[in-house]
């Protein structure tokens, strides 16, 4: 199973939970903020010790957009060690809106539209 981090703006964060249950459900090992960062604990360090761990990153967007300083540098540093040659993937989610420019050239599970078919393909990307 595979070791998937949910990056989420706050204002998604219903739907990023929902997503987060599923893929967990699937057998999965999901790192996702409410889950992973407790009281007291370094919000840097927690991110930084899911981000080291993942294999997929899972950058769910909206009309809101991704642009927040906490999800933009989740995603640009993962591009990054993808770009180095890391071992790790970019599964953009459309919960609405549109994906950033650098990201338009991938395929991206549209749960806008149909949530359980959308699962279900992000699911299938995830090895």
């Amino acid at each position: 199973m595979a070791n998937v981090f949910i990056s989420h703006r706050k204002v998604d964060v219903a739907d990023a939970k929902r997503l987060a249950g599923a893929v967990s459900a699937a057998g999965h090992q999901v790192w996702f903020d409410e889950w992973e960062i407790g009281i007291g604990d370094s919000v840097v360090d927690r991110i930084n010790s899911g981000l080291e761990g993942t294999s997929y990153l899972v950058l769910c967007y909206s009309t809101a957009g991704v642009m927040s300083p906490w999800v933009t540098r989740e995603w640009m540093s993962t591009l990054h060690r993808q770009l180095e040659g890391c071992d790790v993937r970019i599964l953009p989610v459309k919960f609405s809106g549109k994906a950033p420019a650098i990201l338009a050239d991938l395929r991206y599970a549209d749960l806008s539209q149909d949530w359980d078919g959308g699962c279900e393909q992000l699911l299938k990307a995830i090895r």
